[in-house]
């Protein structure tokens, strides 16, 4: 009762809003929010395929992965909008989102729709310039997320993998743009870690909203901070052996000419440690994004690895390993 209450209340907002008007510029900040460019870090995945397939130093291919960015964040913003729009009267429930400019009524919804449709077409039309198989991906990857807009997000463990599935099309994309191949154990330490990410967002909203947490997302209905700790734990043990795995494999050995690339390994376990520490002491969790860019120490480590990583890869191409 109180939500259809909420909801009727909502609407009358709404509709004052449309018949006052908003302010041209309050329209353009509500939708540059609404786009989420602050989450658009979740598409640096999309550069694995430049660093991991030894591209980082030529230009063509940054330009494609540069261009192939771009692409991943018009269709993120697509779908921020799409969802925001969809979940409004839910966001309205909740002690952060009811502010987001769609649920608060900032944003009209016709403007929010017609500016998806916009996006979408232009970043598919990119996507189309780059090449067919980026395309390809491109497409899979809005419509998987179309999917999960729709029934996925209400089954249980499905709704989780689905999004670690779109990370994992993020770094596909990236690689197919510049034509490289991506090694398997890369693909699955970007699921696992995409799981970890979704599974961590679960609990922080579990455990915020409480008794809320049905009316926010039904699918909580079916978690527990117990259960989804348990899954943590397996994800964050698979992450790091994989991590291992990858980095001190023969192929891996063989491919990038040096075998320092599993002592790297101290920043993965330092940015998982300190991910599940504001996970569990600072009720952190809600926004992977958000805490990546105001943790200094886990943004310093994120940072830290990809300098490292890119020295041990580059560095015989560099010859800075080259004591004579």
């Amino acid at each position: 009762m109180a939500q259809h209450t909420i909801s009727r209340t909502a609407q009358r907002t709404d509709a004052r809003r449309e018949r006052v008007g908003v302010p041209a510029q309050s329209l353009l900040l509500g939708l540059v929010r609404s786009v989420r460019p602050s989450q658009w870090t979740k598409n640096l995945f999309v550069f694995f395929g430049l660093l991991f397939g030894q591209r980082l130093l030529d230009p063509s291919s940054i330009r494609r992965s540069v261009l192939a960015f771009a692409v991943f964040c018009a269709l993120s913003g697509v779908v921020y909008l799409v969802n925001d729009v969809a979940d409004r009267e839910a966001d309205r429930l909740h002690p952060l989102k009811r502010n987001r400019p769609i649920a608060s009524g900032t944003v009209p919804v016709n403007l929010a729709i017609a500016t998806a449709i916009v996006l979408l077409a232009a970043a598919l039309g990119f996507a189309w310039t780059i090449n067919r198989p980026f395309f390809v991906v491109s497409l899979a990857y809005v419509s998987l997320l179309a999917l999960y807009s729709g029934p996925l997000k209400h089954i249980v463990i499905i709704d989780v993998l689905t999004i670690a599935i779109g990370f994992v099309l993020r770094a596909a994309a990236g690689a197919v743009a510049i034509d490289v191949a991506m090694s398997h154990w890369l693909l699955i330490l970007t699921i696992l870690l995409a799981l970890f990410l979704a599974l961590s967002k679960r609990r922080h909203e579990l455990v915020l909203l409480a008794d809320g947490a049905t009316g926010h997302r039904p699918i909580l209905e079916h978690y527990s901070p117990y259960l989804l700790d348990q899954m943590i734990a397996v994800v964050t043990a698979s992450t790091l052996i994989s991590y291992v795995i990858y980095t001190v494999s023969p192929e891996t050995v063989q491919k990038f000419h040096t075998d320092y690339l599993g002592l790297t390994l101290v920043f993965p376990l330092y940015g998982i440690f300190r991910y599940l520490y504001l996970v569990h002491k600072k009720e952190g969790g809600g926004s992977p994004s958000d805490m990546l860019l105001n943790d200094r120490p886990l943004l310093m480590c994120v940072a830290l690895w990809g300098v490292a990583v890119a020295i041990i890869i580059y560095g015989p191409q560099l010859r800075l390993f080259d004591l004579g």
